[in-house]
């Protein structure tokens, strides 16, 4: 089953009096379960790429659907209900609220969805545990190395069980080590759980350890490897 389908995506940005173009028709379906990264250099076209998957940027044409459901004819109020129920973003700067803590962090999105307080709570310490966080509930963002803060944004992104998860370069402000922590984490959710990750990235240990390798140049995917 195609978690995430894009038919035939073009954007365009202006910058000045230049036409820059982003995308030109990318067409890319992703399998439920999939672990890929969208690879490129800076300005080849796969965060916006990744933004349009998210919702968070809007084709000029073309469709994307998540889940089966296109982004086509939204509202921009349906276009958020969709963000906040279907998927969870990683950042590359981490985005957490930082006078909450570590478990506030991930309840905010709970929160949002109008989940009951006790049930949240335990949610939210339960998925701390699991990305090795445990017993740093109640440390906020500045008590944390960025290795551990980035492990809350995943838990944060994770925790109410959307469809995808997107990472944005989100080995991009970590050592190697840490960062080779944060990936063999999420693979261990993408296989346990069947967690579908899509990365951008232009980190080799990033498109080392992703299933498949789609490798965007001048906004045109130029090779899509399933390894």
């Amino acid at each position: 089953m195609n978690i995430v389908q894009v038919k035939e995506v073009k954007k365009t940005y202006i910058q000045g009096k230049v036409e820059v173009y982003a995308l030109r028709g990318v067409s890319l379906d992703i399998k439920k379960g999939g672990f890929a990264a969208l690879a490129g250099p800076s300005g080849s076209g796969k965060t916006t790429l990744l933004n349009i998957i998210g919702g968070l940027d809007l084709p000029d044409s073309g469709d994307v659907a998540v889940d089966g459901s296109s982004f086509s004819g939204m509202s921009q109020a349906d276009l958020a209900k969709m963000r906040l129920n279907k998927i969870g973003f990683v950042f590359q700067a981490y985005n957490l609220i930082p006078v909450l803590s570590a478990v506030e962090n991930v309840e905010f999105v709970m929160l949002l969805q109008g989940l009951d307080k006790v049930e949240r709570r335990q949610r939210a310490k339960d998925v701390l545990d699991d990305v090795g966080l445990e017993g740093k509930y109640d440390r906020r963002p500045a008590e944390l190395s960025g290795g551990q803060q980035q492990r809350v944004a995943v838990a944060r992104a994770i925790v109410s069980n959307p469809s995808i998860v997107l990472a944005d370069e989100p080995t991009a402000n970590l050592d190697s080590k840490t960062g080779n922590g944060l990936l063999e984490m999420m693979k261990e959710m993408n296989e346990k759980k069947s967690v579908t990750f899509i990365f951008s990235t232009h980190d080799d240990m990033v498109m080392d350890y992703a299933r498949r390798l789609v490798q965007i140049r001048d906004g045109e995917i130029a090779d899509d490897i399933v390894k």
